[in-house]
């Protein structure tokens, strides 16, 4: 079993917020090992072997029609029958994921499957990349690093300007909109990301910023999954980013039972996909200063957040 301990309560923020942000096609490696199911294991062994990896999609022209780990060739040495297809043994009832899922999702799957590798597959379902824990990890260390590299590079920009503009009445505001749709995946955290780069815009601290990050996505994804559709809208000024997410249905029956950890109305084929795991209302609300939910039956839901921030001289 592989395990992500992200305490959600009050864990590292700036860890969530990129595990929200980051999709799966950023991480995984596109340069795929596959062998034909005419390979013989012994042949997929050697692949193994010679790219030191420890497990092989099977491909037929670019569909993935199954995968060969090196449990299986254990097995097959042991068993005798290291020389037949790949395709007379390979595991053919795969889960898999989409490149353009959010890592967050990744991350689950890694945490409920115990599995070591996922293949991934593009929109036309043909076999673009892998993902391993090992590439999670090391992918968000890179963003990470990469981050405390923006943070520093902005705050002397910030102090920069300080010094120039002192005694200037400024009124920094930033408004934005944007419209969610059902099921939209690949632009499903867009809104959030330019929320951020708002704020960092107007000088907002750099944990303010990341709560409201956070709050953002959680709605926005709560649109793209449970509703059809809807608009995310933004007004940030005087110390305060608002947050109003509003969708055109279908509502929510029970409003306290979605405040809880793990309610959901996904269906049982976006849970299959791995989404709906849960509203993401709780989190939401836990990262906000201030936090109201509307919602009617047949007509939509709408919910306002707002979280304070400093302004950084």
């Amino acid at each position: 079993m592989v395990s992500f301990p992200i305490d959600t309560d009050g864990g590292p923020q700036v860890v969530l917020e990129l595990i929200y942000r980051l999709k799966v096609k950023d991480v995984m490696k596109a340069d795929v090992v596959t062998a034909p199911p005419g390979a013989s294991l012994r042949d997929v062994q050697a692949l193994m072997r010679d790219r030191r990896i420890t497990g092989i999609p099977i491909v037929e022209g670019n569909r993935l029609v199954g995968i060969v780990s090196i449990g299986d060739i254990i097995e097959a040495l042991d068993g005798g029958w290291i020389h037949e297809a790949a395709s007379s043994r390979m595991s053919s009832s795969l889960i898999v994921l989409e490149e353009d899922m959010p890592l967050s999702f990744a991350i689950t799957y890694f945490n409920r499957y115990g599995f070591r590798r996922f293949p991934v597959l593009g929109k036309d379902t043909s076999l673009t990349g892998i993902v391993t824990a090992a590439d999670v990890l090391r992918s968000l260390l890179i963003e990470m690093n990469r981050e405390v590299g923006r943070l520093e590079e902005g705050l002397a920009k910030r102090r920069a300007a300080g010094s120039q503009g002192a005694g200037k009445d400024s009124a920094a505001k930033a408004m934005l909109s944007f419209t969610t749709r059902r099921f939209d995946f690949e632009n499903a955290g867009k809104a959030s990301a330019e929320l951020k780069k708002a704020l960092k815009a107007l000088g907002a601290d750099s944990a303010s910023i990341r709560r409201a990050a956070i709050v953002s996505y959680e709605l926005e994804m709560n649109q793209v999954i449970h509703s059809e559709g809807g608009t995310m809208e933004f007004t940030a000024a005087d110390g305060q980013a608002a947050i109003i997410a509003k969708d055109s249905g279908p509502g929510i029956e029970d409003v306290e039972a979605a405040l809880t950890e793990g309610f959901s109305t996904a269906n049982d084929w976006i849970r299959s996909l791995g989404f709906g795991a849960g509203l993401g209302l709780p989190n939401a609300r836990r990262s906000s200063d201030e936090f109201e939910i509307t919602s009617r039956v047949g007509v939509g839901t709408t919910v306002r957040a707002l979280v304070r921030y400093q302004e950084q001289q």
